[in-house]
């Protein structure tokens, strides 16, 4: 029995690493995770064990066990409503790549990708990517949007992954360190995770012109081992992202400066929708809380609502 890392899922078949060796494993049995009702039971990051096929002279095996995650990011499965994705685990922290034309991210993808990161405790930056492409309007709706987050308290960075401007500082942040880059198709991941280590060669597609979309050029998750301890997990581009497995009262926990306010509120399960003296709709009012944020918050609410009945 040997243990190693996932460092690619295809669906079937599974790359593991296990001391310098890589092999490719398939499920042995059926494998059933607690609580969650997921497409794919094995992700990149996980920790598993597994036994060699002897009856072979290729380096292949089974996964027999997966050792707990120390966390984990899902999203809903594309064409299961009622199960999830697991895109990856034991992620030290998340970047979320955005652009804000060629392809355009909308405050409401960002803010459902944050929730979903301080649900499942992973630290997330935002990095704000294509810089040399933009105007000098453009550059002031990117600072105004910087601003929102910061003052949250989320990390932000302006970045040209082609020009290579804040590259550097990003690859500090990294070091031993398990990161997973994310966002939509066409933002940019597969550039930038080429421009911190260019020996990978990951393959890059031009944006759509007729709908400003990626092409998908990421098809699966895969993780990389790079210098200094980096490990990179790059994944598909995601066009939705729906939250999950949260009841319509823990959403707005997982707004920080939510969170931080709600003490203040006259009812103690105030859901911040048109509750008397509620603390965050006041606060939304005297624009302390970005109105963008609390859009997004409503309609995580009519979503989640929508999603169980």
């Amino acid at each position: 029995m040997k243990k190693g890392i996932v460092y690619r899922s295809t669906g079937s078949w599974y790359t593991v690493q296990s001391q310098g060796s890589f092999y490719e494993c398939r499920i042995k049995g059926k494998l059933r995770l607690k609580g969650i009702k997921s497409t794919n039971p094995v992700a990149v990051g996980d920790k598993v064990h597994f036994e060699v096929d002897s009856n072979t002279s290729l380096l292949e095996g089974n996964i027999t066990y997966i050792e707990e995650r120390q966390n984990y990011i899902v999203r809903k499965s594309v064409n299961l409503s009622k199960q999830t994705q697991i895109i990856a685990s034991n992620i030290d922290q998340v970047f979320l790549l955005v652009t804000l034309n060629n392809p355009p991210t909308f405050p409401a993808f960002i803010d459902r990708f944050l929730v979903t990161a301080e649900a499942y405790h992973i630290p997330a930056i935002v990095l704000f990517n294509k810089i040399d492409i933009y105007s000098e309007v453009d550059l002031n709706e990117i600072n105004h949007l910087q601003m929102i987050y910061k003052k949250i308290g989320y990390s932000t960075y302006m970045i040209s992954a082609t020009k290579g401007d804040g590259v550097q500082k990003i690859k500090e942040l990294m070091q031993d360190k398990v990161s997973m880059f994310s966002g939509h198709s066409g933002v940019g991941k597969s550039t930038l995770v080429n421009a911190i280590s260019p020996s990978l060669n990951l393959k890059t597609s031009a944006i759509s012109k007729q709908h400003k979309q990626g092409m998908h050029t990421t098809t699966f998750a895969e993780m990389f081992a790079l210098s200094k301890g980096i490990k990179i997990i790059d994944t598909p581009g995601i066009k939705g992202f729906g939250v999950v497995d949260m009841l319509p009262e823990e959403i707005g926990n997982y707004f920080p400066e939510f969170y931080q306010r709600k003490g203040n509120c006259k009812f103690h399960n105030c859901i911040h929708l048109n509750e008397p003296e509620c603390a965050i709709i006041k606060a939304v009012e005297k624009g302390v809380i970005a109105l963008s944020r609390y859009t997004s918050y409503t309609q995580m609410m009519e979503e989640d609502s929508t999603y169980r009945n």
